[in-house]
């Protein structure tokens, strides 16, 4: 029986701190503001881009400054984002069999919609997935299962003949409350005891521990 896998992005996929880190330093120091080490914004990254930067500018920040810096980071960005992204070694390949195993491939980010598109096309240039959502106005993003529910749709399966992948607490929310099996991958961003926390199906440590244990 054919599965569909929905992939996380950032911390699953894709190494996207340096870029994240770096505009999101230029922006903060475009508004006078504190910049963070990597290791502090590794913990600010899963919920998108206003969680980011709301967590970087820290207790007390007006909704004008949240949304200067926002908009800030998105043009920072949009020009940083390219030389600070790597696929994580052996993803393609990864991806690659589970596709000729028959397998349907999406992925389910709160990165922006339209950098979640950019990045996947032009990272995955192989790889045909059937769904890529990233973070819009009129859709809830993640733990909400809106997302997920939607490319379980668009993959023509039910919820239950699908597999969410992430790397954080809110991708094994996000599956489980679509009603869809969980993996856990420990090698992105995110605390490993908290993942055990979330109660995922399964853990991963590896890409061949992923494979392995996908149904």
């Amino acid at each position: 029986m054919s599965n569909g896998l929905i992939f996380d992005l950032d911390g699953t996929l894709v190494d996207s701190l340096r870029g994240i880190a770096v505009s999101l330093n230029l922006a903060l120091s475009d508004h006078l503001k504190p910049t963070h080490s990597e290791q502090a914004v590794r913990h600010f990254i899963g919920n998108g881009a206003r969680e980011l930067v709301t967590k970087a500018l820290g207790p007390g920040a007006s909704e004008t400054e949240v949304d200067a810096l926002e908009e800030s980071f998105k043009v920072h960005y949009a020009a940083n984002w390219a030389s600070g992204t790597d696929v994580f070694p052996g993803v393609v390949e990864m991806l690659k069999r589970q596709a000729a195993a028959g397998h349907r491939l999406g992925v389910l980010s709160n990165k922006p919609h339209d950098f979640t598109v950019e990045i996947v096309s032009r990272l995955f240039p192989e790889i045909a997935f059937d769904a890529v959502l990233g973070q819009r106005p009129d859709v809830p993003r993640k733990p909400d299962p809106a997302g997920a529910l939607e490319i379980a749709a668009a993959f023509g399966l039910p919820p239950a003949a699908c597999v969410m992948v992430g790397d954080s607490t809110m991708d094994v929310e996000t599956g489980v409350r679509a009603g869809m099996y969980t993996v856990a991958v420990t090698w992105g961003y995110h605390d490993a005891g908290a993942l055990l926390g979330a109660r995922p199906d399964v853990v991963a440590d590896s890409l061949d521990d992923l494979e392995r244990m996908l149904p």
